[in-house]
């Protein structure tokens, strides 16, 4: 009992409601912080990691606020997920700003903020205990466990449901207050609005019993009946949208002992992050297998800490409702019902983290405020300032999508996602020799994914090494027989290795898995063309033009939209029209080789030798080893008069390729004009 009474003693040295200008330094110095740690992120880019997916790369949310664009927003369950609301804060912020990245991120940051000084006011008129109240304000802010939901647009869901989460608290309180019908109402709006913006805050009512067990010290669990519908239909939306989209992993792709094992060491993995924040990335590969000591040392620490957490229940509450914030709202992600390929992720202790907190802060507040009241001041002080600066650091990483995987890289081991994603950023950049290296790693680790194995295999075609596509994409169509793009892709490689009839079989496969795909039919319309079938090509490339356009039109910042469109011009036979959207999609992506070579072989179609010149050379520049760019590069200044530099440039690509005769058959016939 003395315990229990020190406590409230704890409560009552902290708490001065009467000098409200404390809670106004207390905002101002969070709102200081939050600017200078994440004031940063106004430079960084869009990431080639779920961005695309909801904002760059999706024409609904690119069109900004539309009434298709809302209809779409309320009825579509993209990526998994049915969070409307989620969907139109993006619309909004493409309505205001464009496909700017920076105000974008801004966004984030402004919702983090309110939410970080929402909680200050929240656990104040919980407790009236202010610096505990303030510790969880600034860890929360300033942890860098809360980085990736802050610093990455695609996690706008994150912050958002946090926010309408947070409010649904203090309109709980209200209603605690004075309870009535139209205050419930409130309480159940607000959660709505969380769930349309992401599903995992369905522990709500929950959270709203510990409060009610501390600090409200109430006894209600009927009246959350009604969010408990709520929270079970939400539930059900979600399991079913991830299910629809593939999003939930197999129980057969991860076994139900491997998942348990992992949510059991999860939770003392997110305990230690919380503690030492070190070695943070965008994704922890999921391990193939977990020591029998890993997980049952992990079982015991979890199951000591809540017997603790109910045997302190009277002595020490706010114990047990910080253990038990912490468990129950990390059970939707713990990975039980695994949705990726990640064994968890810091953005999934967005909501959580605030249990640990209570924890540390009132439990601090207990044993040090009578004795050690100045040392705990300037020990939190401390925490918080270390925090904010790992946090300021961990940002940086987060600048563009070569910087994030490199660090993931870094800090982890066996990490697919990190390479694949690299080397996709690479293949933007034309830097298509690095992509190979980094698809051919995730491929090791990943030897029957036929996504991973596609990516490679046009790695290798785009490099000009189409020979070595095939056996790669053959194995990909052999792992997942109806993957079309597979099939798409290895009939491009058999086309550049001239086995044209091969690759009509291919993309047709490929419509008979997915009809009316504007890739394969412009794929097969040009082999038909090829093969010289050119009344049965049209009718496959009028079927892709609508959609290429359509695509350019929704999304005219998009470089692969123009440069698909050139293509298909080209293979239609209207030059002219494809010279400009080559164009574009070199402007939009000057490091992009092919884009450059397939502008200079429209020029060169017209007759403007000089200019494909200049962008033969280009493509060179960029990719060294790209030999259909050396070849046309060669060719050209042949046709300029330019003899010996065209020689100089055959000798440099058989140098690399000396069994290229097409290379040295034409060198040859060169240097025999020259001795006529």
């Amino acid at each position: 009992m003395g315990q229990k009474k020190g406590s409230k003693t704890a409560v009552k040295a902290a708490a001065k409601p009467h000098e409200p200008r404390w809670d106004l330094w207390i905002v101002l110095l969070l709102l200081i912080a939050i600017a200078i740690v994440y004031g940063q992120v106004f430079d960084h880019d869009f990431l080639n990691y779920d961005d695309p997916k909801y904002v760059s790369g999706n024409a609904h949310v690119r069109g900004g606020l539309t009434g298709s664009g809302m209809a779409w927003a309320f009825g579509s369950a993209h990526d998994g997920n049915w969070i409307p609301l989620t969907w139109l804060s993006h619309m909004l912020d493409c309505q205001l700003f464009g496909l700017r990245s920076g105000p974008q991120h801004l966004t984030n940051v402004v919702l983090h903020a309110a939410n970080s000084i929402l909680l200050f006011f929240l656990f104040m008129r919980l407790t009236k205990a202010r610096w505990p109240s303030a510790f969880v304000a600034f860890t929360f802010a300033l942890h860098p466990l809360h980085v990736e939901s802050v610093a990455w647009i695609a996690e706008r869901k994150d912050v958002l449901s946090t926010l309408f989460f947070l409010l649904a608290i203090w309109a709980y309180l209200n209603y605690v207050e004075r309870p009535g019908l139209r205050r419930y109402a409130i309480v159940a709006a607000l959660f709505c609005c969380g769930l349309m913006s992401k599903p995992m805050v369905v522990t709500l009512p929950f959270v709203l019993l510990l409060l009610d067990f501390w600090p409200l010290r109430r006894r209600a669990i009927l009246e959350k009946a009604p969010l408990l519908v709520l929270a079970a239909a939400a539930s059900a939306i979600a399991f079913l949208a991830q299910q629809q989209t593939g999003a939930v992993a197999a129980i057969d792709v991860i076994p139900a002992g491997l998942r348990l094992a992992n949510a059991i060491v999860s939770y003392i993995a997110y305990i230690f992050s919380f503690l030492w924040p070190s070695g943070l990335a965008v994704l922890y590969p999921y391990p193939a297998e977990i020591a029998v000591w890993e997980w049952a040392g992990a079982a015991v620490l979890v199951a000591g800490l809540t017997v603790a957490a109910v045997w302190w229940s009277k002595r020490r509450p706010y114990f047990t409702v910080g253990w038990f914030w912490f468990l129950g709202t990390l059970l939707p992600v713990i990975g039980l019902i695994q949705v990726g390929v990640q064994s968890r992720a810091d953005r999934y202790m967005y909501i959580p983290m605030i249990g640990l907190t209570i924890v540390v802060a009132w439990g601090a507040s207990e044993f040090g405020v009578r004795r050690f009241k100045n040392v705990l001041a300037y020990a939190a002080t401390a925490i918080c300032t270390a925090w904010a600066v790992v946090a300021w650091i961990s940002v940086q990483y987060w600048e563009n999508s070569m910087r994030l995987f490199e660090h993931a890289l870094e800090v982890t081991n066996g990490n697919f996602v990190a390479h694949n994603n690299l080397a996709d950023e690479f293949m933007r950049k034309g830097r298509n020799q690095d992509a190979i290296v980094q698809f051919t790693a995730a491929s090791r680790i990943r030897p029957n994914d036929a996504t991973v194995l596609d990516n490679l295999g046009v790695a290798f075609e785009t490099a000009g090494r189409p020979a070595e596509a095939v056996p790669v994409l053959n194995k990909a169509i052999q792992i997942a027989p109806a993957y079309y793009k597979a099939h798409v892709d290895l009939g491009s490689a058999l086309m550049a290795t001239d086995h044209v009839e091969d690759a009509v079989s291919q993309f047709e496969q490929a419509l008979r898995t997915k009809r009316d795909d504007p890739q394969a039919n412009y794929a097969l319309g040009g082999a038909l063309m090829v093969l010289g079938r050119v009344e049965e090509a049209r009718p496959h490339l009028l079927a892709a033009l609508p959609k290429v356009q359509e695509e350019v039109r929704n999304t005219p910042e998009e470089p692969n939209g123009h440069y698909n469109l050139g293509r298909l011009y080209v293979t239609l036979g209207r030059i002219d029209e494809a010279i400009p959207e080559f164009s574009e999609a070199v402007r939009l992506a000057p490091g992009d080789a092919q884009a450059h070579l397939n502008l200079g072989l429209a020029l060169a179609e017209r007759g403007r030798k000089p200019e494909a010149l200049d962008q033969f050379a280009a493509a060179v520049r960029i990719d060294p080893g790209y030999v259909n760019a050396r070849l046309n590069l060669a060719r050209t200044l042949a046709d300029l008069g330019r003899d010996e530099q065209s020689v100089r440039a055959y000798q440099e690509i058989l140098q690399s390729n000396p069994n290229l005769e097409e290379a040295r058959r034409e060198m040859e016939q060169i240097l025999r004009g020259r001795k006529q």
